[in-house]
Formats: structure tokens, C-alpha cells, sequence
């Protein structure tokens, strides 16, 4: 089955545009192009641009991604690298969710702080809970 850049795009919810840039940057070096010069994306490309969506997503460099794809058209002889660049980039994601669990732990704590005031109709109820009394409580 072949799909067409608006179908990619649909499908990925991706804009033609960003496709296009990938294109551009040799990212999708193996999208095949009618005469006229339409791509024409197979399933193997949609699969490719999902891995990109997940790596670009991640924090990951275009040029980064772009070695990555490099390394796969290499073959087995690049097998550890695309290991160890995944190994790396999960330590980095595992880093990104801890920094974001700390941001939903005060965002947790607000919500609390706020429904407490919000069921006692005032903040003061939490003056006797808290030795200074901030903005930031």
C-alpha cells in the first residue's frame, strides 16, 4: 500500500511541511517519487517518520536523527552505535520524566492547597499548617 504526503500527514498528525523538511534533510532518504515528482510513501517510510516523530519528541538533533538513519543504511556494522544511541537517549527521556514528575508533584500539591481553600472559602486555613506565610504556599 502507498500513501500520499496528505495521508502521511494525517496519519501521523504531522503538517505536509514538517514531512517536507525531513525530506529535505535526508531523513526519509528512501521515499520514492513519481514522474512528476509527487512522493509516494510506503509503510516502511510512514514506520520511518514514526521513529523520527519518537526520537525528535525525545529532544533528539535533527543531525543526531540524521546519523541515526545513516547508521541503518549502513547495515549490521553499525548495530552497536544505534544501540548505545538508544541507551542514551532513554537515559534522557527517564531524565525528562523525572524533572516532570517533580513539576507534577508541586502541581499535585497546589491543587490540593487550593481545594482546601476552596472548600474552607479562605486561604487562612492554611496559616496554622505553615510556619511563614508566602504567595508560593
Amino acid at each position: 500500500m502507498t500513501y500520499s504526503i496528505s495521508d502521511v500527514a494525517k496519519k501521523l498528525n504531522l503538517t505536509i511541511h514538517t514531512i517536507r523538511y525531513y525530506d529535505r534533510e535526508g531523513l526519509i532518504p528512501f521515499i520514492e517519487r513519481t514522474a512528476n515528482g509527487t512522493r509516494v510513501f510506503k509503510e516502511s517510510d510512514v514506520d520511518l517518520l514514526k521513529i523520527i516523530q519518537c526520537l525528535k519528541s525525545s529532544g533528539m538533533a535533527i543531525k543526531d536523527i540524521k546519523t541515526f538513519i545513516e547508521w541503518c543504511s549502513d547495515g549490521d556494522s553499525t548495530l552497536k552505535q544505534r544501540y548505545e544511541l538508544f541507551i542514551e537517549q532513554k537515559a534522557v527521556v527517564e531524565r525528562q520524566m523525572e524533572e516532570l514528575k517533580k513539576t507534577l508533584d508541586v502541581i499535585e500539591h497546589k491543587c490540593n492547597y487550593y481545594k482546601i481553600a476552596l472548600d474552607a472559602g479562605t486561604e487562612d486555613v492554611h496559616k496554622n499548617n505553615k510556619i511563614g506565610n508566602t504567595v508560593f504556599d
